[in-house]
């Protein structure tokens, strides 16, 4: 086997799951995903399509309708995309994934902004590319960018900068002037943008439709590839699809990368995303509303336990905090299972500087959930020894 495949990591949120799974008195809170299901008018679409024999192969940058009105949904957020700019794909993963190949040889620099979703990371060590890491800071319970610290590390020798904001696991959202300056200062290296903007409706302050994108201030043939999925903000987790929107010049060429892949996204799921992505006013307002509370319930009662270090975060679905006095995250998140019931991810899943860490999914349909899982929290840590807790 390659020796980027046996160096890669096994997904540490996976390993905390694995040991927990199964257990019905484990409160879960470890994937990033509501327990609610999809709406039904999106299931029903479906099912009409497998009713219908929709059941083989469609073109591989998806159907026509459907990128029609995710240009749509997409230029009413950020100004006009047009359809010959978008790609469908099987699952944000996938979009992430094809946007790697397309644009990494083994060798080139990236630079990834962390922590992050392992699998952003991940990528690009798959492809055998030189990954060099610039981490957010955390202060007073929030991760803040060193934007000179950035720029520094992006030079003409950087094939691809990755930059997820909002952010997974941190909930920390790039400013426009500091989307500004990392779109300026990459036309000046020639480096590609790969931006992760999965979370990009999951934003929380008032009035704000969506979080800022480099769609709203990037031209159209700017090196800049967004990447998004259903999963998040339409509830369609295990649908696996997503889109990406590109440079026009690119797309004939991700049609073929794409066929290489898989061929292309089922037509069933494409139907049911169909209706959600012209009926998203049905969905994601409220879906939004619904996260807002259940952020407003976990935080604060995090916030007034003992060592807990976190801060309010402005998007995403996740609370992402410190706890004092405890050092390795996955030991300690394996130790939440075995003795309090409560699965939660370990930081350090998301880079080494978040060792000592833990990500709480707060989509939760019933926000009890929430206040049991802190319940049970807050009688594990007054069962635990005041020293020697590292």
């Amino acid at each position: 086997m390659r020796q980027a495949i046996l160096n890669l990591e096994e997904s540490k949120i996976r390993e905390v799951a694995n040991a927990g799974m199964g257990r019905a008195d484990v409160l879960a809170f470890w994937f990033g995903e509501s327990d609610e299901v999809t709406p039904d008018f999106i299931r029903e679409a479906a099912i009409a399509s497998i009713r219908d024999g929709e059941t083989f192969y469609a073109h591989n940058l998806g159907l026509p309708e459907l990128r029609e009105a995710v240009s749509a949904y997409t230029s009413a957020l950020h100004g006009p995309v047009g359809p010959e700019r978008i790609a469908i794909t099987s699952g944000g993963v996938n979009a992430l994934m094809l946007a790697v190949q397309m644009l990494v040889d083994a060798g080139d620099q990236v630079v990834a902004v962390t922590p992050v979703w392992p699998n952003l990371t991940a990528q690009p060590l798959i492809l055998g590319a030189d990954l060099r890491r610039v981490s957010l800071q955390p202060r007073e319970g929030a991760w803040t960018l060193d934007l000179q610290k950035l720029l520094d590390a992006v030079t003409p020798a950087t094939r691809l900068l990755i930059v997820n904001a909002p952010n997974n696991p941190t909930g920390w959202t790039l400013t426009r002037a500091e989307q500004q300056a990392i779109l300026d200062h990459c036309r000046r290296t020639g480096t590609w943008i790969l931006a992760d903007e999965v979370y990009e409706r999951l934003y929380y302050p008032e009035g704000a439709r969506c979080a800022p994108s480099f769609l709203d201030i990037a031209g159209p043939d700017d090196r800049l590839v967004v990447a998004h999925s259903f999963s998040k903000s339409f509830l369609m987790t295990g649908w696996r699809l997503g889109w990406l929107v590109m440079p026009t010049a690119m797309t004939h060429s991700m049609g073929k990368l794409i066929e290489f892949n898989t061929s292309c996204a089922s037509v069933f799921t494409q139907r049911g995303a169909l209706a959600a992505v012209t009926r998203t006013d049905e969905v994601t307002p409220r879906v939004v509303a619904h996260l807002r509370g259940c952020r407003d319930v976990l935080v604060p009662r995090l916030q007034a336990l003992p060592g807990v270090s976190l801060a309010l975060p402005d998007g995403g679905m996740y609370a992402f905090f410190q706890l004092a006095g405890f050092g390795d995250s996955l030991a300690l998140a394996k130790r939440l299972v075995a003795e309090a019931g409560l699965g939660i991810a370990p930081g350090n899943a998301f880079a080494p500087e978040a060792q000592g860490w833990l990500r709480w999914c707060f989509a939760s349909r019933d926000p009890q959930r929430l206040e049991q899982g802190v319940d049970r929290l807050a009688a594990w840590l007054d069962r635990q020894p005041r020293a020697g807790r590292a």
